[in-house]
């Protein structure tokens, strides 16, 4: 790896090399490197088509697995189907994500289709962050999607995170969640300039006692455009809740449609949304401890986000 490749790793993985363990780093469209153990393996698919196939052996605690891509040519159109396979009462952490870095006024493009099946009793925290760098008038865009299926007493907490570069994405997730299983998802978004960001939640409840739990915290600067489009459906005794919050600045714009759907009498579904700008009363306030504008302007963003 270069020292690109490495900067690349860091900003999406937070890795300064090789990690030990399971992992499967691709570039460019190859695999780079990879490692398996006996707890978590990592195997091309069967299918032929580019991707991955992990399988987390039952039972397995505290372990991980890094499976980044990076992007470093401009004209590059990347696809990669990747399928999760986690044992029953396994508790594993994947961090995953994709950084972009096209020097060239062309397009590079990252697809990933991820689909997680969880056994019972299973828990997984996914970690995806994507990131774009380089020549401004190059397009860096990302279409991933992310399906999921949870059995029984299984748990999946999604953390997704775009905090700046990315030209356009649009993200769709949809997930089936069996009784007594949880799904999080957390997402954090800024966009500025000119770029776009769309993302699709479609969750079906259809265990007893199934529950979903999305928080979208977003940030659109300059002429940029966000939509985020929630579908709930509550097909038993369940809960369901969405939360879409954001800071508008300039001349940015932000569209929330939710939609809930109570199948069943016993569900309950919630969905929150608040778009706006930041406080006038919070700007002075900060700026009267020293702070510049601007500066108050980013600290009040940077609470929001994290």
């Amino acid at each position: 790896m270069d020292k690109l490749d490495k900067e690349l790793l860091y900003k999406i993985a937070e890795l300064h090399g090789i990690p030990e363990g399971s992992y499967n780093i691709r570039k460019d469209g190859k695999s780079l490197a990879r490692s398996s153990d006996s707890d978590i393996e990592i195997t091309s698919r069967r299918d032929g088509r580019e991707g991955i196939d992990i399988f987390v052996r039952p039972g397995v605690k505290n372990k991980s697995a890094h499976i980044p891509v990076i992007l470093t040519q401009g004209g590059l159109l990347d696809v990669v189907y990747n399928d999760f396979y986690i044992g029953k009462g396994a508790d594993v952490t994947i961090i995953a994500g994709c950084g972009i870095h096209n020097d060239t006024c062309g397009e590079a493009r990252h697809d990933g289709v991820h689909t997680f099946h969880l056994e019972e009793g299973s828990t997984v925290r996914y970690i995806e962050r994507h990131y774009g760098e380089g020549n401004p008038e190059g397009k860096k865009e990302f279409t991933p999607v992310t399906r999921v299926f949870l059995k029984k007493g299984s748990t999946l907490v999604m953390e997704a995170t775009q905090l700046g570069g990315v030209t356009n994405t649009d993200r769709l997730t949809t997930a089936t969640v069996g009784k007594n299983a949880r799904l999080v998802i957390k997402e954090k978004i800024m966009t500025s300039g000119r770029e776009r960001a769309v993302s699709r939640f479609k969750v079906r409840l259809t265990g007893e006692n199934s529950t979903v739990d999305v928080v979208s915290r977003s940030v659109a600067r300059d002429d940029s455009y966000q939509s985020f489009v929630s579908d709930v459906i509550g097909k038993n005794r369940c809960f369901g809740h969405v939360e879409c919050d954001g800071i508008l600045l300039d001349r940015a714009r932000i569209l929330s449609t939710p939609k809930i759907d109570a199948v069943s009498p016993e569900a309950s579904l919630v969905h929150e949304a608040a778009v706006g700008k930041i406080a006038g009363d919070q700007l002075i306030k900060l700026m009267t401890l020293g702070l510049t504008e601007k500066e108050a302007e980013d600290t009040i963003i940077k609470g929001f986000l994290y």
